[in-house]
């Protein structure tokens, strides 16, 4: 099973598998050198990166995530200046400060290597890890991939069972059928058997407070993309959008002349201002990756700012009933971008949404479900193909569509009886078929698409 708070993580912009888990992965290596008492003996270390993190690395900030990782950083502590400071002086000191301590010699041009040559064999997103003595010689290594959403596997365990929980929970689905039965059986909603399976490993007051932490970090995301002015880094010199869409909005709604597409501008404004923190490098919710960061929390916060009796109860079961779809998807096919496309990270996020939305406005498991695969059913066989490597064209805009899309489908899921032709479970499979036979210039390599079809003006 995956629980609920491995879906929905507090990280660090851009992205998810190219940002968040190379720093974990190069944590994990020093914590292995560190276990095999090599650490005194290391004088240099090395990371390589293959595939997808090779190709768009540079634009995702995969070389500074590796630093921080080795130099004992995680994503979850994150602090910006600090972050910075250690990358600094990385470049102009040449030395690096390991997890646990010891200082060596670290050239980034010499030891972070882009190898947009070398074919990846398991997985798209591979690191490799060469720690070297002071002759140069081997002393240990390991190869990661990451594998979307932040998760990352030794190389070798690729495609095996990873996310298993300690001990059996109550509801072990890994279907959408398994959720609908599970719920017919025991008379309880997908949210109650989320929660139930949270609290056979947390006490109820931890869950909830964990639940309502990722509600505050979304909610105070939105708050701040809203009102940070500037252009976002990277090169492209795109311009945030989301202050002035912001005061347009509220200028609008004093005096009294909303429009009426005035809702959704407020969801496509959350979604903006969420995704332009993540492109900045801010601290964003994972949910399930940073490239779809902004649509669960856009249409969160619809919930709670347009509709009728939100309270955190309710947020909460949103978080949950969410977390069951999304778990699904990691767990049949794939959430990430390199792997399957956009459909795997801005699809599953509007999947995941419809079906919290859903549940928080009265809908049956088998509307939540259908909510579900109509959130997915109109992304299959989208791309990812960012710009310069970026995480801001398309992906900005996605994510506003992507929120307005859960809301759509989350009310044509209400209006019916839970009854539909296609499965949620069906959904799952097309989409991860469509991903295998996707090209791998679709497939966040910046090689396809709009990535090379910008035309300069």
């Amino acid at each position: 099973m995956i629980g609920t708070f491995e879906l929905f993580k507090v990280g660090i912009g851009p992205s998810s598998s190219h940002t968040v888990g190379p720093m974990k992965a190069a944590a994990q290596f020093m914590e292995s050198v560190r276990r095999a008492a090599l650490l005194p003996r290391v004088e240099r270390v090395r990371a390589d990166l293959y595939g997808s993190l090779a190709w768009t690395g540079k634009g995702h900030g995969t070389d500074k995530a590796v630093i921080l990782g080795l130099a004992g950083e995680s994503a979850e502590m994150f602090d910006a200046g600090n972050a910075d400071r250690i990358v600094t002086s990385a470049r102009q000191e040449r030395m690096l400060r390991l997890s646990g301590g010891r200082t060596v010699g670290f050239d980034p041009d010499r030891d972070v290597v882009f190898d947009g040559v070398t074919v990846a064999s398991r997985h798209p997103n591979t690191l490799a890890f060469t720690a070297f003595d002071g002759g140069d010689n081997v002393l240990h290594q390991e190869r990661w991939c990451s594998i979307g959403g932040g998760f990352v596997v030794l190389e070798e365990e690729v495609g095996k069972a990873q996310l298993q929980t300690e001990h059996p929970v109550p509801f072990p689905f890994r279907s959408g059928n398994d959720l609908l039965s599970m719920g017919a059986s025991s008379g309880m909603s997908i949210a109650g058997m989320v929660l139930a399976n949270e609290t056979s490993r947390l006490p109820r007051e931890e869950v909830d407070a964990k639940l309502d932490h990722i509600v505050e970090v979304m909610m105070s995301c939105i708050d701040r993309g809203m009102v940070t002015d500037g252009s976002l880094p990277g090169g492209l010199e795109v311009r945030r959008r989301a202050p002035s869409l912001y005061r347009k909005l509220r200028e609008a709604s004093a005096s009294n002349s909303r429009t009426q597409h005035a809702v959704m501008d407020w969801v496509s404004l959350y979604a903006i201002a969420v995704n332009e923190e993540n492109a900045a490098g801010s601290r964003v919710v994972t949910a399930p990756t940073n490239g779809a960061a902004g649509i669960i929390p856009a249409t969160l916060r619809y919930f709670r700012d347009h509709c009728q009796d939100a309270d955190a109860e309710g947020l909460r079961r949103f978080l949950l009933t969410a977390s069951a779809i999304g778990a699904l998807f990691k767990m049949n096919a794939s959430i990430s971008g390199a792997e399957v496309g956009c459909q795997g990270e801005v699809g599953v996020a509007c999947s995941m949404a419809s079906a919290g939305l859903a549940a928080v406005l009265g809908g049956t498991n088998e509307q939540i479900e259908n909510a579900a695969e109509i959130g997915m059913e109109h992304h299959l066989g989208m791309t990812c193909d960012p710009i310069g490597g970026l995480v801001q064209i398309p992906c900005i805009e996605r994510n506003a569509f992507g929120a307005i899309k859960a809301i759509s489908a989350a009310s044509l899921a209400l209006q019916g009886d839970g009854k539909h032709v296609v499965s949620l479970d069906k959904v799952i499979a097309t989409m991860r078929e469509t991903g295998k036979d996707m090209q791998s210039k679709y497939k966040e390599t910046s090689l396809g698409g709009l990535a090379v079809n910008l035309t300069e003006c």
